[in-house]
């Protein structure tokens, strides 16, 4: 028998960014989503109804009085898996934080009972607003995930934070979201910080040492973590991923600037500190003691000259040595041979809360959709996680920490 497609609401509100949702639905629908677009009546000023009926294939309302019969300002939203709002303009993150029931997607909104998805897009201006950001934490307080908007190009000369993310990572969300199948978003008011990539340590304007890290693993842990309602750092060092839509992305190119970005990122000035800091990345141990700056010659007849290395700074067993409260921390282990015993003693060396244990090689981890590992506890017994996607992964490393996170000072509010 076969199962039935996953029932997804997409709702389009009045933004510029509209047109660039077709290709959200066109990745829903293609994937195997049953899709019903659900436009405000000003959102078809920017893209009409024969596109979005075409792309979903099923008939678009945007009015409560369309087949009054089947009582579809009820029923959308009761049948629905998700309903994910994209572009979410300010007028709308304002209606839905009060519970306005003005038109068609107002009212599913009010009726839905499965996960709520906003991805807002605005200018910098009204994104920032004290009333905008207000609205949004009453959705996040209520269940539902905000996406953090994008930065770069918005409509005009203008630029900053406030752009759509790219339609290909929210559909990630989407699936992220609907693969958890409704469970409670247990890292929603949490601040995390992902480290992802790999260092390079220069030598010369030309060349570096580096490594195989392709940041595939660090971006799975982002992803995984926006789609459980976390607010999102990733400092991301070199690698050629898109954004994952909804986190703050800081790069960085050495070991040393990825020391720099994840400390202040971990403890804030002026602000509490990260609920959890996660180092999947892979920093480089030693880089190179002097760095020349035009690019080293080849001598004829001679061979190269050595190169003295001297240590890098050591992040992870920094973030376990300095006083952190109840912040968790997790680190990664690329160990080639020797796993367990390596993981053992590495874990008691840096004074983390967790490590994830994998073994790599040539055919293993570094730029696969798939990772296996096992992660080591400071106290309790292991976790095995068999190979599969990286996002699964990710989501049992989070199930992990969220075990391990204190509850907050001040308690959300209740969800309904």
């Amino acid at each position: 028998m076969t199962a039935p497609k996953p029932r997804v609401v997409l709702g389009v509100s009045a933004g510029i960014a509209a047109y660039k949702v077709c290709e959200l639905l066109r990745r829903l629908t293609e994937s195997g989503h049953d899709v019903h677009v659900v436009p405000t009546a000003d959102a078809l000023r920017f893209v009409g109804e024969p596109t979005w009926a075409a792309l979903s294939g099923n008939p678009v309302s945007t009015q409560v009085w369309d087949g009054v019969s089947e009582v579809p300002h009820v029923r959308l939203g009761q049948h629905a898996d998700l309903v994910f709002v994209a572009p979410a303009t300010a007028d709308m993150l304002a209606r839905a934080a009060h519970g306005l029931a003005g038109d068609l997607l107002t009212n599913t909104l009010l009726t839905a009972r499965c996960p709520v998805v906003f991805a807002p897009a605005m200018h910098t201006e009204m994104w920032e607003h004290p009333a905008t950001q207000a609205n949004v934490a009453t959705l996040r307080a209520r269940g539902s995930i905000v996406v953090e908007p994008a930065s770069g190009r918005l409509t005009g000369k203008d630029t900053g934070p406030g752009r759509l993310p790219d339609p290909a990572e929210l559909f990630e969300v989407a699936r992220a979201v609907l693969a958890r199948g409704g469970v409670d978003h247990d890292l929603a008011g949490r601040h995390v910080v992902v480290s992802a990539g790999g260092t390079r340590e220069a030598l010369d304007p030309v060349r570096f040492l580096g490594n195989r890290s392709s940041g595939l693993q660090g971006y799975a842990l982002a992803r995984t973590a926006v789609a459980r309602g976390a607010r999102v750092t990733l400092v991301s060092a070199n690698v050629a991923l898109p954004d994952p839509a909804g986190a703050t992305v800081v790069r960085v190119e050495s070991a040393e600037q990825m020391r720099a970005a994840v400390l202040a990122a971990a403890r804030p000035a002026g602000a509490a500190e990260a609920d959890a800091v996660v180092m999947a990345a892979a920093v480089a141990d030693f880089r190179p003691a002097d760095y020349r700056d035009s690019k080293i010659k080849k001598s004829p007849g001679t061979g190269p000259e050595p190169i003295r290395l001297v240590q890098n700074p050591d992040i992870l067993a920094e973030l376990g040595a300095r006083p952190r409260g109840d912040q968790v921390v997790v680190g990664f282990a690329a160990e080639t041979d020797d796993v367990l015993a390596n993981g053992r003693a590495k874990l008691a060396r840096k004074g983390a809360d967790l490590l994830v244990v994998n073994q790599v090689g040539a055919d293993l981890t570094f730029g696969r959709p798939d990772n296996a590992a096992v992660v080591l506890a400071a106290e309790g017994p292991p976790t095995e996680i068999p190979r599969g996607p990286k996002e699964a992964l990710a989501d049992t490393v989070w199930d992990l920490v969220a075990a391990r996170l204190k509850p907050p000072a001040v308690p959300l509010p209740a969800t309904t």
